[in-house]
């Protein structure tokens, strides 16, 4: 990958000397200095004034790497030798570029690091000017995206790829473009075991430079270790507990011990500061975490006893967490297929099928048990029935209830329209036995109607993921902050037809030809955070843990809804994006980052604030802040309180 070195000087500068995340403020040049609030105005105008040259950028861009990715793809039709495309003069490539081309690249990339300065540290900044300042230690629980997977393994084969990360890094989009078989050999598991294959060795990245990025430039928790560094934390008061995403929990504890391992960083935590924890997940992270209040509470498990949680967990901080699945996982184990594959156009589509066909993506998905433990928890009493969903709006031509659809009914392939308790019977019935065990062995997505039932559940280890089966911790001063976006469309059901296709093992396909009312491409999307469904972020903090049975001690809930408002000429949000309801707004007069994507949310300054201010004590002077109409669908959802 060192012959795009040139390209990347040219373009964006000489960065050889830069680390690979955002740039800092001189602390010495702002130790005496008081902190300057820059105008809204001036903001949207810096933003404005490069508005049409970032559009150019991108579509050129856009068009030169979509070129060498077309070779990529030719090579493996053998049309085009790959070689002597890497022996390209790249310096000679850029000559052709018009050289106002690239001094708007230059001048784009040059504002967008100077906004980075400005912004990164700007709400610790202002928390630390308040005298907030670090107090309970933070543990962080990433999610998917979130968490790199390094090879560890010392086999002829894994040699080349020895602490490279196959998740998570430019190495994989290497490994995944360059010599694919081998990189699907690393990252599935064992198809039986649902651990490493023979003489594979994958183990997920630790420390905070594996939670900075996704890929160079790709910031997932950065923002927020920047903003925590401001009120005094740093690697001994602060911590990440990166996971193997890719197992099932009992898994992930039976090989890498990493419930045990956590139970001895927050312990360890508290010991040192004498304060009790916070801790911080996000997405597959809050399901995770779910399942540890169960896991170190139980009998021959962690044997922490009713009482841990009380003793050492002061706040839990559920952002964006997929509590009730993501819904968008389904048609990924069914056909290999989501939204993002369903709206490419014809030519995208015979690519990417040329390079990882939808047998190969339905393979890999259900070769990582863990990923299926986002399918929908809470069957029809949550996502609906034959005709009423508790989501459904007045417009709707069809209700979200039926989350499988198939336009034409006449086989055992493409039965009648499926409820999501029909859609799991049908994918273990349309799905290899090795995956039906692994599934089963490890997951439980149903609902607990009685308190006989939830405690019994406390037993079953394969039900500690559900918050619909089983109880939060007994712990009456635990304090649960659910932050989480709205207003970005995310997928809700799909529409599909029987796969014909001789050349393929996958019997059924989104309908893409289907766009029609609320579908689009075969796609229905609903409510959400663009990744997770409303009803999957909110419905347990809105209305689940104020049942009884599913929460007696009475531990305090608290939602903080952020609607999405995203610069249209930024791929993540941009820096200035429109005014919000922040939680103070005296402190921010100005137009701050808005976005409430899944991924994205985890740089908004809102969020960072809100995060800041429980870990320094402050949280019970957060308001709740709704802005859905999730306390109406949760009234609608077939869960009561026990009579």
């Amino acid at each position: 990958m060192s012959t795009f070195n040139p390209l990347r000087r040219r373009v964006l500068g000489d960065s050889a000397s830069e680390p690979s995340r955002t740039s800092s403020p001189n602390p010495a040049a702002r130790a005496g200095e008081p902190v300057t609030l820059v105008p809204a105005s001036k903001l949207e105008k810096l933003t404005k004034e490069r508005s049409k040259k970032r559009q150019w950028l991108v579509f050129g861009l856009g068009g030169l790497f979509g070129i060498i990715f077309a070779a990529l793809f030719a090579q493996q039709q053998n049309v085009i030798n790959l070689e002597g495309l890497m022996d390209i003069n790249l310096d000679t490539l850029l000559d052709a570029i018009p050289a106002g081309f690239v001094n708007d690249a230059k001048d784009i990339t040059r504002h967008e690091r100077e906004t980075v300065n400005y912004d990164s540290f700007m709400v610790g900044l202002h928390l630390q000017s308040q005298g907030v300042k670090a107090r309970h230690p933070v543990i962080m629980i990433p999610g998917v995206i979130s968490t790199g997977l390094e090879s560890w393994g010392t086999e002829e084969w894994s040699r080349q790829y020895f602490r490279k990360r196959l998740w998570g890094s430019w190495s994989m989009m290497r490994a995944l473009v360059l010599d694919k078989a081998s990189w699907k050999r690393h990252i599935m598991l064992d198809k039986l075991t649902g651990l490493d294959p023979p003489g594979i060795k994958l183990r997920a990245a630790q420390g905070f430079d594996a939670a900075d990025f996704f890929i160079t430039g790709y910031w997932i928790w950065s923002k927020i270790l920047e903003n925590l560094a401001t009120l005094g934390y740093d690697p001994s008061n602060a911590f990440t507990a990166a996971y193997d995403w890719r197992l099932s929990c009992e898994k992930l504890e039976l090989r890498d011990h990493y419930f045990t391992r956590l139970k001895a960083h927050i312990e360890t935590a508290k010991k040192t500061s004498g304060e009790k924890v916070v801790l911080v997940s996000h997405s597959m992270g809050s399901q995770v975490l779910f399942y540890f209040l169960h896991w170190v509470e139980a009998k021959g498990y962690g044997d922490g006893g009713r009482k841990w949680v009380d003793d050492f967990v002061d706040s839990w901080i559920n952002i964006s967490g997929s509590l009730l699945g993501a819904l968008k996982g389904y048609p990924a184990v069914l056909s290999g297929e989501m939204k993002d594959t369903a709206q490419l156009n014809a030519f995208a589509v015979y690519g990417l099928e040329k390079f990882l066909a939808k047998h190969e993506r339905v393979e890999i998905f259900r070769a990582m048990p863990g990923a299926s433990s986002m399918l929908p928890i809470g069957g029809n009493a949550v996502w609906g029935n034959k005709t009423f969903a508790p989501d459904d709006s007045s417009n709707q031509t069809v209700s979200y209830g039926t989350f499988i659809n198939f336009k034409e009914s006449n086989s055992t392939q493409s039965p009648a329209n499926l409820t999501v308790d029909e859609s799991h019977e049908y994918l273990m019935k349309n799905s290899d036995t090795w995956y039906q065990d692994q599934v089963r062995s490890a997951y439980s997505y149903g609902v607990a109607h009685t308190k006989v039932e939830v405690e019994a559940n406390a037993k079953d280890p394969r039900k500690w993921m559900n918050p619909l089966e089983t109880r939060l911790p007994l712990a009456p001063h635990l304090k649960i902050y659910c932050f989480y976006g709205v207003g970005k469309p995310t997928e809700r059901s799909y529409w599909y037809r029987e796969d014909r296709d001789p050349l393929t093992s996958v019997n059924v396909t989104i309908d893409t030809s289907l766009t029609l009312g609320d579908i689009d491409h075969g796609v229905v999307m609903g409510e959400g955070d663009g990744t997770v469904p409303l009803m999957s972020n909110g419905y347990m903090c809105a209305k689940g843990w104020r049942i009884n049975r599913y929460n007696p001690a009475g531990v305090k809930i608290k939602v903080y809804e952020m609607p999405h408002e995203p610069d249209r000429f930024s791929p993540r949000g941009g820096p200035n994006t429109g005014r919000f309801a922040v939680p103070f707004p005296s402190i921010f007069p100005l137009t701050i980052p808005s976005v409430g994507d899944h991924v994205d949310i985890l740089g908004r300054a809102s969020l960072n604030d809100l995060i800041l201010r429980v870990a320094g004590g402050k949280g019970e002077h957060i308001d709740e802040n709704y802005v859905t109409n999730i306390r109406e669908y949760a009234e609608k959802v077939k869960i009561h309180e026990e009579r």
